[in-house]
């Protein structure tokens, strides 16, 4: 009877996870979805659309990578993280909605970049919560529960509901995407109300607030003297850095993409609901393999699997480019793509974080694991600027996708390169491991 009341999730952790189902809906109608569609068929036809759409995806990940270590640090003092994540929340939620409002691309542009730094900004101190909402050893069972709810609940619902107002209204009607944008909105900030009043901070800093500041760098150039000083661990980082930001770029780019080639809209929203549904069983069947195989050796074959798709999305445009009718063919290959991003953008996140979770002193995960939070979150950096730079470089959106082999190119090099400081990092770990359990 006891183990069965240990399963059971308190208020706190059940308002914690519910934020994961609230805020995966701007996600996927906002971030990957219905939106980046819309926009570029507002900004025209050309690549005019897909390249601003990168450049307002680098500079609202990059301002937020910039600003997360401080923000971070800022956070760990009582009363400061929910205040944080408050703001930003709200923010995210606030100008979502305004989206609605405006018609000029101008104006839409400004809005996603302010929504997304929101958005992600909110998810840095909903992640960092954990430590608050349960113990830890439940810590594995809740974050699983929060992924499986935004995954499964908050992407598919509200998108299934997205595609029935398109459908009804019509995919090419601007009045049904706004409802849509305001469906996210809503959402989203409905939802995030338990986790405002439910979840507290439980530990922090006493401070004064002048001090905030220079405490967080402080903090911050702690950890990245120890990243620099584990060889297995730095090599990690940045190999998890490059192929991680190719992941992130795909997700954010690819039906911008297609709205540029002029693929049809109703088959590309269809397809990433093919990749929604595919990715849950493929998350679990990639964790399977990885006990025979390896976390490493998996995570390469989901490298090798990007690669494929990023030939696919290449060949999907150069077939358009030299011949416009092909957009059938076209269509084809972009379900393809759909089905294996669906493969692997599971598996190869859930695997990144639990062979990073071997890597780091046990005392000190939490530190760490902001660390590999913030690159995780705040990664997509590198990989949409360098798509729209060799697209208004070239004249060519097929060239600016195919650019991305080298994100996972060197991300899979770093792996190979870093193997035997890896396995050094790794044993180090679990004797440092077995120190503390024996200790305790």
């Amino acid at each position: 009877m006891a183990g069965k009341t240990r399963e059971k999730f308190t208020k706190q952790e059940k308002s914690w996870i519910l934020y994961d189902w609230a805020n995966s809906v701007y996600a996927t109608n906002i971030m990957a979805a219905i939106f980046p569609i819309y926009f570029t068929s507002v900004c025209g036809q050309d690549t005019t659309g897909m390249e601003w759409w990168g450049y307002g995806t680098s500079l609202a990940t990059l301002i937020v990578a910039v600003m997360a270590p401080i923000l971070g640090g800022m956070g760990d003092y009582r009363g400061m993280k929910k205040k944080f994540f408050t703001f930003f929340m709200l923010v995210g939620v606030f100008c979502t909605l305004i989206m609605a409002i405006f018609d000029n691309w101008q104006m839409l542009l400004v809005g996603y970049v302010l929504s997304y730094i929101g958005f992600a900004g909110s998810c840095l101190f909903y992640d960092s919560f954990l430590t608050d909402v349960t113990t830890r050893e439940r810590m594995d069972m809740v974050s699983s529960w929060g992924y499986a709810m935004g995954y499964i609940g908050g992407s598919t619902i509200p998108f299934l509901l997205s595609i029935a107002i398109l459908l009804v209204m019509g995919m090419d009607n601007p009045t049904a995407v706004k409802i849509v944008v305001v469906l996210t909105s809503v959402w989203w900030g409905v939802f995030s109300i338990p986790m405002m009043k439910n979840v507290h901070q439980k530990y922090y800093i006493d401070g004064r607030p002048e001090r905030f500041i220079s405490s967080a760098f402080s903090n911050v150039g702690r950890t990245l003297r120890s990243i620099f000083q584990n060889k297995g661990l730095f090599f990690y980082l940045i190999a998890y850095f490059c192929y991680i930001d190719g992941v992130g770029t795909v997700i954010h780019m690819s039906t911008s993409y297609g709205s540029t080639l002029g693929l049809d809209t109703t088959g590309m929203i269809l397809a990433l609901l093919v990749t929604q549904v595919v990715a849950m069983p493929c998350s679990i069947l990639f964790g399977r393999l990885a006990k025979r195989a390896g976390a490493i050796r998996m995570i390469g074959v989901a490298i090798g699997v990007y690669f494929v798709i990023c030939l696919v999305g290449f060949y999907m445009g150069y077939s358009i480019e030299v011949d416009p009718n092909a957009t059938g063919f076209a269509q084809t290959l972009f379900w393809m793509m759909a089905f294996l991003v669906g493969t692997v953008q599971g598996g190869v996140q859930a695997l990144s974080r639990s062979y990073f979770s071997r890597l780091v002193p046990p005392d000190k995960s939490n530190e760490y694991f902001g660390f590999f939070d913030i690159f995780g979150k705040f990664a997509t950096v590198v990989g949409p600027f360098l798509v729209s730079a060799v697209t208004s470089a070239t004249g060519r959106s097929s060239l600016g996708i195919l650019s991305l082999l080298l994100l996972f190119a060197l991300g899979g090099l770093l792996l190979f390169l870093g193997r035997k400081p890896m396995r050094e990092a790794e044993a180090a770990a679990e004797q440092a491991r077995g120190q503390s359990a024996a200790e305790s």
